[in-house]
């Protein structure tokens, strides 16, 4: 049985919800699920915006086969070719002889490489800012490489003011029927998964969003149509203020994040306390996070809202301890920048994480590293304890700084 939305009074949603997956991409946990969103107009000629995951294929074509009521399907858009989006294109052809796939050179090029079906004669291929008319709705193309992958592109619907704007503005998280954002609480049930979707999915691109951003700085957007998450019909000047500073690498709360990993226990003690007498000092919101136990997409998502960063573990194998280590690659591999940071290590013969964690820090942009470096041997003594109070005088002094 159909279930679908409106948008506006010719345009639906046709997506559906996915609870089942546990990880996405087989990645990042996703326990509120995910999210496959897909769009069809209605007009002379009928338009299809993007397709979904595989997973939910049957609910799809429900969708569809009811909206289109014994129409015919005229034109499919492909903005993004990630299988999420693409899985059932081969099944639209089937089903739609007369259907045209629209899309760029990369587009098509990409489509080639995933499935092996012929396409001669069933291709509308665009270029930037090119136009195509179904009627009184017109569609008009904005070419967004790597936000995030070469081919993408966002389709913007003149007549009505909408932008189905591929993965950007997008969410993990799995609708409760509530399609659009002002039918949910969304910076209290929404913007973690959101921001943790951005950071790693879409963050490591912030120059291109950042062109993306300027790009589509000059349309009248009155809705915005996500593959994934919710449809955004009020609010955006807050949404793409987001997307800016994220894009930007600028953190978003003025925030301290306390992050550790600890094999017995005594890293963590330091960390508790230094977290306790920063709350003495006025600070408000701290957030701990065990880096052993806490998925790195969370952390990476932390690193996207805090403005200063704890970084605090023992030495391994004479090393950085194996989790922070991987916390730390993805940082670099994402691109982050522009963070104050404060270090602890701990070692019962040879402190070495300290050094080794500055060492991947300078390979980052901007990144400022607060004195002391705090090193324990292995548990918290009164030499320790001077410097521990020592970083936090530097944390709050650094906070009263960028206040």
């Amino acid at each position: 049985m159909y279930c679908t939305r409106k948008v506006t009074q010719t345009v639906f949603w046709v997506g559906g919800c996915d609870r089942r997956l546990a990880l996405f991409e087989n990645l990042f946990p996703i326990p509120r699920g995910i999210t496959y969103n897909s769009y069809l107009i209605l007009d002379q000629k009928t338009a299809l915006i993007d397709t979904v995951d595989s997973s939910i294929s049957r609910q799809f074509f429900e969708n569809i086969l009811h909206t289109l009521d014994g129409r015919p399907l005229d034109y499919l858009v492909v903005n993004h070719m990630e299988p999420d989006h693409c899985a059932n294109i081969e099944e639209l052809m089937l089903r739609f002889p007369s259907m045209k796939v629209v899309g760029n050179a990369k587009t098509i090029g990409l489509i080639q490489q995933f499935y092996a079906f012929d396409l001669e004669d069933r291709t509308v291929i665009v270029k930037e800012r090119d136009t195509l008319s179904l009627g009184e709705h017109t569609l008009r193309f904005y070419f967004t490489p790597m936000v995030h992958w070469p081919e993408v592109m966002m389709t913007y619907e003149e007549s009505e003011h909408l932008l189905f704007s591929a993965d950007a503005f997008g969410s993990f998280g799995a609708l409760s029927g509530n399609l659009f954002n002002d039918e949910v609480r969304f910076e209290q049930d929404w913007l973690a998964d959101a921001r943790r979707y951005y950071g790693n999915i879409v963050g490591k691109y912030g120059p291109q969003v950042q062109n993306a951003l300027k790009k589509l700085s000059g349309l009248d957007i009155r809705v915005i149509c996500p593959l994934h998450g919710v449809v955004w019909r009020s609010d955006l000047v807050w949404l793409l203020d987001k997307y800016d500073r994220w894009s930007r690498y600028e953190p978003e709360e003025k925030a301290v994040a306390l992050l550790y990993a600890s094999m017995y226990g005594d890293t963590e003690n330091a960390v508790n306390i230094l977290a306790g007498a920063l709350a003495e000092g006025g600070v408000k919101s701290i957030t701990v996070y065990d880096v052993s136990s806490t998925h790195v997409s969370t952390l990476i998502s932390e690193v996207f809202r805090c403005s200063h960063l704890v970084l605090a573990m023992p030495t391994y194998n004479n090393g950085v301890y194996p989790a922070m280590l991987n916390f730390l690659h993805d940082m670099k591999a994402l691109n982050l920048q522009n963070r104050t940071v404060g270090l602890i290590e701990n070692g019962s013969w040879a402190p070495a994480a300290g050094k080794q964690t500055m060492d991947l820090l300078s390979e980052l942009k901007d990144i400022s590293v607060l004195k002391p470096v705090v090193t324990i041997k292995s548990s918290l003594k009164n030499d320790g304890m001077a410097a521990l109070m020592q970083l936090k005088d530097s944390i709050l002094a650094s906070l009263s700084q960028n206040a």
